[in-house]
């Protein structure tokens, strides 16, 4: 095996510790607020990247 495929195996005990790093971290009130953010700035990037693929259109066109 690579380093890489070493590195990116993730498995169940691996998630439920940096599930529970960040209970520690945040606290459970802060965590939907967390959340949150997190959706709305996947949003904004798929919406940036929308407009930036029909501009590339248009300027074809």
């Amino acid at each position: 095996m690579t380093f890489l495929s070493t590195f990116l195996a993730i498995g169940a005990p691996q998630i439920i510790l940096v599930v529970v790093v960040i209970l520690l971290l945040f606290g459970g009130k802060k965590i939907p607020e967390l959340m949150r953010g997190l959706g709305s700035g996947i949003k904004e990037f798929k919406d940036a990247s929308k407009e930036d693929e029909q501009l590339e259109e248009n300027k074809k066109d």
